[in-house]
Order: structure tokens, then C-alpha cells, then sequence
């Protein structure tokens, strides 16, 4: 590898803001991230899961930067000290369930705190649960 592409994938690891340790994690390491980001809910109503999911966010203190209902996806910044970025997928699971996904990322660093994303989830669930219910 000569110096100046050894720089440059540097730069590129620099740049998107991922770690050695983060680019090099273990299949059962990115298995089990997955798991503690990923959630599974008993309805088929996708458009009632993405508007949980931006109200859960705005609920949380983030500010909504894109929503796209068509791909399933919302992006969310949050500034607490540093910048907090949250990526949501939401789609169809099998026949009868909507999985959702989320990624923060806090500055350039990805959120691996299990207790971070249980509260979402948490709060998501709650959210989820009053609007099949129809209460304010």
C-alpha cells in the first residue's frame, strides 16, 4: 500500500466517522447490535408505526431532518452537548408484523449503549399503544 492510499483510507475512516475497533467488529458483534436496535411489532399498519416513530422522536427532543414513508425511513438530530443523529427504518415483517430499526450515531461515534435504544423502544411501544387506542 503505498503512503498516499494508506492516507487517503484513513481519511475515508475519518470521514465517516467509524472506528478500527467499530470496522472491525466480529459478526456476532454487529448480530448482537442489531439485536439491541431492532424491534418487531404485531401490526401490519406501516404509516401508524412511522408516525410513532417521528412523534416518539419529537417526544424525545430530536428535530425531524427527513421522513420518507414510501422507503420507510426517518432521520432525526438531537443536540445534547454533541450532535446525537438517529436513523428509523420501519417495513414489513412477514404477513403479519413491522419491524423497526434504529441507528444513532452520537458526534462520529455509534451509539452501543443498549439502554439508549431501549428507551426509544420503550417510549415507541407506549407511543404505538395510546394511538391504536386512539388517545391524545
Amino acid at each position: 500500500m503505498t503512503t498516499r492510499s494508506a492516507f487517503l483510507a484513513v481519511l475515508l475512516l475519518a470521514a465517516c466517522g467509524t472506528s478500527r475497533k467499530e470496522l472491525l467488529a466480529t459478526p456476532a458483534e454487529q448480530a448482537e447490535l442489531r439485536v439491541m436496535q431492532s424491534r418487531a411489532y404485531d401490526t401490519t399498519d406501516r404509516e401508524m408505526v412511522m408516525r410513532s416513530v417521528i412523534a416518539t422522536l419529537q417526544d424525545l427532543g430530536f428535530v425531524i431532518d427527513d421522513a420518507n414513508s414510501v422507503l420507510g425511513l426517518v432521520s432525526a438530530t438531537k443536540l445534547e452537548g454533541s450532535v446525537l443523529r438517529i436513523m428509523v427504518t420501519v417495513k414489513s415483517r412477514g404477513t403479519n408484523q413491522t419491524a423497526v430499526r434504529a441507528s444513532a450515531q452520537q458526534g462520529y461515534r455509534a451509539v452501543v449503549d443498549p439502554d439508549a435504544y431501549q428507551r426509544f423502544f420503550v417510549a415507541l411501544s407506549k407511543g404505538m399503544f395510546l394511538s391504536a387506542h386512539d388517545i391524545d
